[in-house]
Formats: C-alpha cells, structure tokens, sequence
C-alpha cells in the first residue's frame, strides 16, 4: 500500500472499467440520458442526490449552507451553477454542480467542478461521463481555459472514469478549515 491508497483494488476497479468501456454507451442509448442546466423545479430530487453525495463523503452539510448553494445555483449572476442528468421520462439521476472563476494562469475563466453525483441505482452507465463531456463540451464553446475537480484518493471507482479524461495533475490538496465558520 502506498500513501494510504491501495493501488492493486485501484487497479482491479480500473481494468474492469476498461473492459466495460463499451457497455455504458449502449446502456445510455436505451436510457435516453439527457444532460440539462438545473431548474427551480428539481429542488427536492437535487436535495434528494445532494444528501446522498454528503453521505458518501461521510459530511453533514448545515441546511442552511444547503439553501445558500441552491439559491446561488439558481441564481443568474452567481459563479456557482448546476446540470442534472435525466431519463427519457424526465426522472432526475444525477448532477454536477460547478463554479466558474478566474485564474491567475489564464485569462480566460476556470471550471471548477465541485459535486458530482449519479444515483447508487443509475451508476455504470456511462452518466458520470455524460455530465463531465456536457462541461467540456461547455468549455470549448465558452472559451473556459480549464474544467478541473478532486476526488477522494481512494475513490478508485470514480477514479476509473477519472482517469479517461486525462492523467492525475499531481497535485495534492491541502486545506485548513475555519471552526469559526459555517
């Protein structure tokens, strides 16, 4: 085991993903995915997912941080914004939200994808994939210079899709939080 991780599961996880690699794009088709800026109306399915990704990540997020990120998601001026991802009957399985802002490597704005989820009964059909090319896709056409995120180290399953997009920057995050804050 190196630095915590173990790299043999991470690897196991990562080969089977390749292997699959072709299942996710027929699966999609037959669920007619549709990747989609978030809505007003899809508060309670997004506080549904939201509350589900806090569980995974093992956080409990205030309710009252919770509506602040769900009133700057809908509102227009705010940097942070938010995609879901929706079956053909218009069900709701997954989100990105994301946070546009500057740099100081480039002049052109960055992406910051902060949240990804897809429903625990919605996974390995290729949506994660859908929601991360709908942001590249944004990101050619508004001239962002970058869409980044960070993952858990061990997040092998998450990392296996990851890993399509381009190698880990190496990187590593530091973070000192503010107990007096919310």
């Amino acid at each position: 085991m190196e630095r915590g991780v173990d790299l043999l599961a991470f690897r196991k996880i990562q080969r089977a993903y390749q292997r699959t690699s072709r299942v996710p794009s027929i699966i999609t088709r037959i669920m007619a995915i549709t990747i989609r800026p978030i809505e007003a109306r899809d508060e309670l399915v997004w506080r549904e997912l939201w509350g589900a990704y806090n569980a995974f990540y093992e956080h409990v997020t205030p309710e009252h941080v919770t509506q602040y990120t769900w009133s700057c998601i809908l509102a227009h001026d705010s940097p942070i914004q938010a995609i879901v991802a929706t079956v053909a009957d218009g069900t709701i399985i997954g989100f990105a939200n994301y946070i546009l802002h500057p740099s100081t490597w480039s002049i052109e704005p960055v992406c910051c994808l902060e949240d990804l989820y897809v429903d625990t009964n919605r996974r390995a059909a290729g949506v994660g994939g859908m929601l991360i090319d709908w942001l590249v896709a944004e990101m050619r056409a508004r001239r962002w210079s970058r869409v980044y995120w960070l993952t858990r180290e061990n997040n092998y399953r998450a990392r296996a899709l990851y890993d399509k997009y381009g190698a880990h920057s190496g990187f590593l995050r530091y973070a000192i939080a503010n107990d007096a804050s919310s």
